[in-house]
Formats: structure tokens, C-alpha cells, sequence
């Protein structure tokens, strides 16, 4: 089992479409309140960020938002809990990597998948060790999976640069999928109609061993 205590978690400042991501935000706030592992995210208080914070907040748990002034008016700075105001994006998200020991991507937009793929990269280049959990909240992170599986049949993620890359369908497989006591899950994609459906690619985990070298 992984000594996890801090987990950052990257989210949308917006609620999305669907109230299934909001329900979820909210829901893995308070297990990790349950289970006592801070929250380290990008401070902001509304959308599914906020929604994760308070509900850590209000179960008890402890909270570390990080957010460049630029963003403090845009996503309007969480005041529940401990915040650090940095001065640039690489500040913050520097921040997020030595404050957490694990790493979750709910939904969210460019921003959640630009720090969940650098997150994957660090990982490929052997940087870091830090697993990291793409939570498919009613199969909303289908189509980046299912983009792994094609860089790999092409050889762009090929023998020796493979990750880890840990998925979980539901907010309760999340901690039991980052502990290890759970293996990563295949993934199901979203139907359009709000639903997940069973849809397993050929290989949804990229899995291999770290490498020295850098990826291309």
C-alpha cells in the first residue's frame, strides 16, 4: 500500500453539463476528509473545484489551495481553507507536485488535462514516481484513454517509455486504485446520454517500467 497523505486533485472552475460531475467532486471532497489526506488544488471556489474544497472543508478535512493572483478574481479564491497565492502557473503547479504525494484529474477543461498530461510525462521521464488516477466520471476521460491506446499501437509510447496510467470509473474506486488495492479499471466512455457504457480498448493501461531517457 502507498503511503498517500496529500492528494492534488485537478478539476474544471466550471460545473460542466452533467450533475454527475459536481455529485462526484463533492463526493470524493468528503472521503478524503473520511480518510484524513489533505486536499491540494488550484484554490478556486467555484465549479468542481469548489465543490471538492468545500466538501472537504465541511467533513472536517484539510484543504491547500494554490492560484496565481492573475486568477483570483476569474475563479474566486477559496477562503476556507489554507491558500497560497503564487505569481505565475509554474509557481502553482510546482507547488501542487511537492505538496502532493498523488495526483486525481476529475473532469474538468485544458487547463485539468494540461497538469494531468504533464503529470504522465513526468512519469514517463522517469521525474517522478507520483501516481496519478484519471477519475472517468461517466466516462469523461474516454476519449484522452482511448488517445493513449493510439499513441502506443504507433509506437509514439513504445517499449521502454510506457507508465503507469491508473483509471477508476467511480469516486469510490479512486483511493483503492491510487493504494493499490484495486487494480486499475477499464474504462468506460461516455454515450451522450449521460451514462457510461462499457466500452474497453484494446489496452487502456499503459504499464511498464519508468526509463532514463526522455520521451519524443
Amino acid at each position: 500500500m502507498r503511503n498517500i497523505e496529500s492528494i492534488c486533485v485537478y478539476c474544471g472552475s466550471g460545473p460542466g453539463e452533467h450533475p454527475a460531475f459536481m455529485v462526484a467532486a463533492r463526493a470524493f471532497g468528503k472521503i478524503l476528509a473520511e480518510h484524513k489526506i489533505r486536499l491540494v488544488y488550484g484554490g478556486g471556489e467555484n465549479g468542481l473545484m469548489g465543490g471538492v474544497a468545500n466538501a472537504v472543508v465541511d467533513h472536517g478535512g484539510e484543504v491547500l489551495g494554490v492560484i496565481p493572483e492573475s486568477l483570483c478574481a476569474r475563479e474566486g479564491a477559496f477562503r476556507r481553507g489554507k491558500l497560497v497565492v503564487v505569481e505565475n502557473m509554474h509557481q502553482r503547479k510546482q507547488t501542487f507536485f511537492d505538496e502532493s504525494d498523488a495526483f486525481v484529474a476529475l473532469p474538468g477543461g485544458i487547463g485539468t488535462l494540461e497538469e494531468g498530461v504533464e503529470q504522465m510525462t513526468w512519469l514517463q521521464i522517469g521525474h517522478s514516481k507520483k501516481p496519478i488516477v484519471l477519475a472517468n466520471i461517466i466516462g469523461f476521460w474516454y476519449p484522452l484513454i482511448y488517445l493513449l491506446d493510439h499513441m502506443r499501437k504507433l509506437k509514439f509510447i513504445r517499449e521502454g517509455l510506457e507508465f503507469n496510467q491508473l483509471i477508476a470509473n467511480e469516486v469510490a474506486q479512486i483511493l483503492p486504485v491510487l493504494f493499490g488495492d484495486m487494480p486499475s479499471q477499464q474504462p468506460i466512455r461516455y454515450d451522450g446520454n449521460g451514462f457510461g457504457e462499457d466500452h474497453p480498448v484494446e489496452r487502456p493501461r499503459i504499464v511498464a517500467s519508468m526509463h532514463p531517457h526522455g520521451a519524443r
